[in-house]
């Protein structure tokens, strides 16, 4: 006997729902959810003190991050995972598992910025990587569930 709860039917709702839609619309709504949430948490970390101001290696001091710029680089640096999505859903036998793994070590490769960003307080520090975790978070997951939908 099978039992249906409705975790299950969302899960399986979303699945359908995913199939259904091309690679490359699933992976500019996640990231518009991937940006909106990274934002948001940025927002959190501001107004609980965390200083906003960080430098790029080789920088002579720290600038000011914006409001919106956490959103705006989930939006850069998404179009590359957008594109590695779209190009594996054509050509991969397993696109799924080669997105996931892919854009998780890259996902820990990104971690080295925050963790050598110079003139840049700890705490920033700390709010830049689990940024680059919870951007990924968001991501990852519906585009790896989109690519195991994949018919070939």
């Amino acid at each position: 006997m099978s039992v249906t709860t409705p975790q299950t039917r969302t899960r399986s709702t979303l699945d359908s729902s995913l199939a259904q839609r091309p690679v490359w619309l699933v992976g500019i709504v996640a990231t518009v959810a991937g940006a909106v949430v990274t934002e948001a948490f940025a927002l959190g970390a501001r107004a609980a003190g965390v200083p906003m101001d960080a430098a790029s290696p080789g920088a002579e001091k720290a600038a000011e991050i914006p409001v919106g710029g956490f959103a705006g680089g989930v939006l850069f640096w998404s179009v590359a995972g957008i594109v590695l999505a779209v190009m594996l859903a054509r050509f991969a036998r397993r696109p799924a598992r080669v997105f996931t793994v892919t854009t998780v070590a890259l996902t820990a490769l990104s971690l080295v910025g925050p963790a050598v960003a110079p003139h840049t307080a700890t705490s920033t520090q700390i709010v830049l990587a689990v940024s680059h975790l919870v951007a990924a978070a968001v991501i990852i997951p519906l585009l790896a569930r989109r690519l195991s939908q994949q018919q070939r």
